[in-house]
């Protein structure tokens, strides 16, 4: 593989415009197929199909169409002890109802008397979900509360769509959309709190959209030029030069921007969820810039320590870094694309999308880096630097490197003991970790929804932000008339933590009745999660069968299936990627070392992660002021982008020890010799890889500020005390056993050699290795 890459490597170096100009077109292709398929287009919902509420959601779409369409809600609030219902303000909200309720987006509700209505809730439903409950008063209301909604009454009549609480403070209007919101046409959200701004104008009234109704937000803000001008300031302070700290920025940005506009040209025809561009963003910048580095600096060094040409630097560079640069990224493509197995669509197409990114940073530094650095020529390495580097010995570049390595394997069983304490002790919030899906309760105090979400709370009860539809469905060759809905709403009501229960209609034909449940706290409780289950599990009488589904049961379902399927995920990325690296380090022991490590730095990550975000430590320094649960796909992504770059930096990492090792170090020697070779390089790109995912933390998207947080403080653990640490105290302890590889397994196992020892006996015979006198600055490139 060395060999391959080393002629791949000269050849791009030699005909540099032929690389560029093929990745210029294919870059150039890409972004023009996205813009003539009309630009990205990105889902906001999450469905799963199999979930009990995602096939209630599927029977209602078959059976009642009415009620398959998507909904949102308006608040209305006044200042404390003034009332709305009556005056100008009740005449303002009716006359909003009235002007939203006549455009062709909303269902009309005179024509459709025998559908469903919308729910009193805040919250609106997903995109699976059907349109909620009725509103309070309807027909068949069962065991209304005191602070239950009422109509709201204008000239003796009540305003459709619109209840109020008791005491007059809030009234909500609910909306009934002809289909789901995200395929509104362009506008829609927008134009509808405009009509009730303009209804309710100069009365005092305050309007505030609910999530459901709150305008799709770019989940790239612009805080993420911060992570990379750090970024860019640490490849300077590594490379040494504007010119060679240019190049990993440029080829990272090449192999992003060919990824997402791929995944953009896709999107009419898959779904893309908002959390999957920015994933691929994060990690493609992350991993590319990367890559790109330490190929870069394995050319430098060459040149300062060996006096090797560019062109001969270049090509060294790719066959040895190189290699490791592509096992690495095979690990990340792996890790990646285990999701697929799983089975869960919108993970399937969010990891597929990163993995898809990941091979193209691989690709773009193998091919169109040495490209570059063809065009760059001699001038990747300025006079100035040729002689500071002449006069430096190796180990005078890397005494602290050195120092570091010595002192670890010194005391071996303390840096270990160290080690997994601090990760052990970082690791125990995550016992308590909740997982769950974003909603109203959760945003800032600041914004509308959580605005929203608070007056709803108020006016009505917690409960009605996590309305619940409940289906019932009659035995073979029965019926479900209008009285039998009611019967079974009023003995539903008697299920501990129901706050009420209002019948939202039948279908005609009587083979389902719907039902809204509303529970007696929000959608993050443990008692509503527990109240779906009680509902599914209760048989009422006549054989009806119960089934449960809206916003808040589609969330709960979610999260649970993806808890249940993370150990499986992690048993399946862990057996592959063992055997990747049984492959490329032809060992037994360091694939099985590596992935014990990673265990702890994934348990410290969520542990860490649960303690900032549902725990509320250091909520101020990230940017939001309302704890919450973790959410419910970050686990399970963030295991799998993980593994793959924690594997990268033992990739690096340790072949630069069995690097070491195969050239002739044996015992202690090897785990300085290569620790001093990597570790600096090692350490800037960790740096870099932290300030890429940090520079997203200050998104105002929180799944974005989770996903962030959760990767920069993993690669943190990571890469400074488990690579950087616990690994060479493991393998000090090993010694030369850590490469021991069973004589049958080694007579079977293709040699991939990563350290590069079949090109160095290549060079070795055809004498390549001397001297050779480097071109002046500004020549062009080596022939």
């Amino acid at each position: 593989m060395s060999l391959f890459l080393y002629r791949l490597g000269r050849t791009a170096y030699r005909r540099p415009w032929v690389f560029v100009a093929a990745w210029l077109l294919l870059l150039g292709g890409v972004v023009g197929a996205a813009v003539a398929n009309g630009g990205a287009k990105i889902s906001s919902s999450i469905t799963i199909d199999g979930t009990p509420s995602q096939d209630v959601t599927d029977q209602l779409r078959s059976q009642l169409p009415e009620a398959a369409g998507g909904q949102g809600t308006i608040v209305f609030t006044v200042p404390e002890g003034e009332r709305l219902d009556t005056g100008e303000r009740a005449a303002g909200i009716g006359a909003a109802a009235t002007s939203i309720g006549d455009l062709p987006i909303v269902v009309d509700r005179g024509a459709h008397a025998g559908a469903p209505t919308p729910p009193p809730t805040g919250g609106g439903a997903p995109a699976s979900a059907p349109a909620a409950a009725s509103t309070a008063g309807q027909a068949g209301q069962a065991g209304q509360a005191q602070d239950a909604p009422r109509p709201l009454i204008l000239a003796g009549q009540p305003v459709p769509g619109v209840v109020t609480s008791a005491d007059g403070s809030v009234a909500m209007l609910q909306i009934q959309f002809t289909q789901q919101v995200q395929d509104l046409p362009a506008g829609s959200v927008e134009q509808i709190t405009a009509l009730a701004d303009e209804a309710t104008a100069g009365t005092g009234v305050d309007v505030l959209a609910t999530e459901s109704l709150q305008t799709e937000k770019p989940p790239v803000g612009g805080h993420e030029v911060f992570g990379l001008a750090i970024a860019a300031l640490v490849l300077l302070l590594t490379l040494g030069s504007l010119r060679a700290a240019g190049l990993p920025l440029l080829t990272a940005l090449t192999g992003v921007g060919i990824g997402l506009g791929g995944a953009f040209a896709l999107s009419q025809s898959i779904t893309l969820t908002t959390a999957t561009p920015v994933l691929a963003l994060m990690v493609g910048l992350a991993v590319g810039i990367d890559y790109a580095l330490f190929i870069v600096n394995r050319q430098r060094r060459l040149i300062l320590t060996q006096h090797l040409s560019a062109l001969e630097a270049a090509g060294r560079s790719i066959g040895t870094a190189g290699s490791a640069v592509l096992f690495a990224g095979l690990t990340v493509v792996i890790a990646l694309s285990g999701l697929t197995l799983i089975d869960i669509s919108f993970l399937t197409t969010m990891a597929l999308v990163a993995a898809v990114t990941v091979a193209l940073a691989v690709l773009v530094a193998l091919t169109l880096l040495p490209a570059l650095l063809g065009l760059v020529g001699e001038r990747i390495v300025s006079d100035r630097a040729r002689r500071k580097g002449a006069a430096l010995t190796v180990e005078e570049h890397r005494h602290l490197a050195h120092r570091w390595s010595s002192a670890v394997v010194r005391r071996p069983w303390l840096a270990i003991v160290a080690v997994v304490v601090i990760l052990s002790a970082a690791a125990l919030p995550a016992l308590s970790m909740q997982l769950g899906m974003p909603n109203g309760s959760t945003a800032n105090l600041d914004t509308d929804e959580r605005r929203a979400h608070d007056a709803i709370s108020r006016g009505f009860g917690e409960g009605y932000n996590a309305p619940l539809v409940v289906v019932a469905t009659p035995a073979e060759g029965g019926h479900l008339d209008p009285q039998a809905v009611g019967s079974l709403a009023a003995e539903l009501k008697g299920t501990p933590d129901v706050a009420a229960v209002s019948v939202m209609g039948a279908a005609p034909d009587g083979s389902i009745g719907i039902l809204s449940v509303i529970p007696r706290e929000g959608p993050d409780a443990a008692s509503t999660s527990a109240l779906v289950d009680t509902l599914r599990a209760t048989t009422p009488a006549a054989g009806v069968s119960l089934g449960v589904t809206g916003l808040t049961a589609v969330n709960i379902d979610i999260s649970a299936k993806l808890a249940d399927v993370l150990p499986l995920y992690v048993a399946i990325v862990v057996a592959l990627s063992l055997v990747v690296l049984l492959f490329v380090f032809r060992s037994v022991v360091i694939p099985v070392k590596a992935t014990l490590g990673f265990l702890l730095s994934i348990g410290a990550t969520f542990g860490l992660t649960t303690a900032i975000f549902q725990w509320g430590w250091l909520k101020d320094l990230f940017g939001f002021d309302t704890s919450g649960p973790i959410l419910s796909f970050l686990p399970i992504m963030v295991t799998g982008i993980l593994y793959g770059l924690a594997m990268d930096y033992e990739m690096f990492l340790v072949s630069s020890m069995r690097e070491a090792h195969v050239h002739g170090h044996r015992g202690h020697d090897t785990i300085v010799h290569g620790f001093d070779q990597a570790s600096r390089v090692v350490v800037a790109a960790a740096v870099i890889m932290v300030s890429v995912f940090a520079g997203f933390i200050f998104s105002d998207e929180p799944t974005v500020k989770q996903f962030g947080l959760a990767l920069a403080v993993g690669i943190l653990v990571d890469a400074f005390l488990v690579r950087m640490t616990l690994v060479p105290a493991v393998m000090a302890i090993l010694g030369d056993a850590a490469w021991w590889l069973p004589r049958r397994l080694s007579a079977v196992l293709p040699n991939l050699d990563v350290e590069g020892d079949l090109l160095k006996r290549h060079l070795e015979a055809r004498a390549e290795t001397r001297p050779v006198v480097p071109q002046q600055v500004g020549a062009g490139p080596a022939s």
